[in-house]
């Protein structure tokens, strides 16, 4: 084994997933099998951890471990427009996410707003409006 070749247990520890997970992506050929020593060991390289390194950080971003097959497949014009019919998608989806936070946090400025402007009218004897809310509408069901 010279130094670039690196065992399993090495390129979990370097990409931060665990064995199991490098043996699954073997299965589900998201990594290309790595070539075995005679003594039976696992030879991975530093193509291998950035592989894999991809693979953790599409999944954080929301793509499918078959969504991810795709991103890696090479070839031509059909997967090319795959790819793209595929990155257009999840870039509607994070926009639709974004919109709904910037909605959310809209909420949550007013309910701020209306907790220091309490606070400021009737100091300790203040009510919490956003409480008082939520009680009233709960009252309501």
């Amino acid at each position: 084994m010279n130094r670039s070749e690196l065992k399993i247990g090495e390129v979990a520890a370097r990409a931060g997933v665990s064995i199991d997970a490098l043996r699954y992506y073997e299965r589900m050929k998201l990594l290309p099998r790595a070539p075995r020593t005679s003594g039976g060991f696992r030879l991975f390289t530093h193509e291998h951890v950035e592989r894999v390194q991809f693979i953790k950080q599409a999944q954080e971003l929301g793509f499918s471990l078959d969504e991810i097959k795709g991103l890696l497949a090479t070839g031509g014009a059909d997967e090319c427009r795959e790819v793209r019919d595929l990155l257009q998608r999840k870039l509607s989806e994070l926009d639709d996410r974004l919109k709904a936070m910037k909605g959310f946090r809209r909420v949550l400025a007013k309910h701020l707003s209306a907790c220091e402007g309490e606070l400021e009218r009737h100091g300790e004897s203040a009510c919490c409006p956003v409480v008082v809310g939520i009680k009233g509408v709960e009252s309501r069901d």
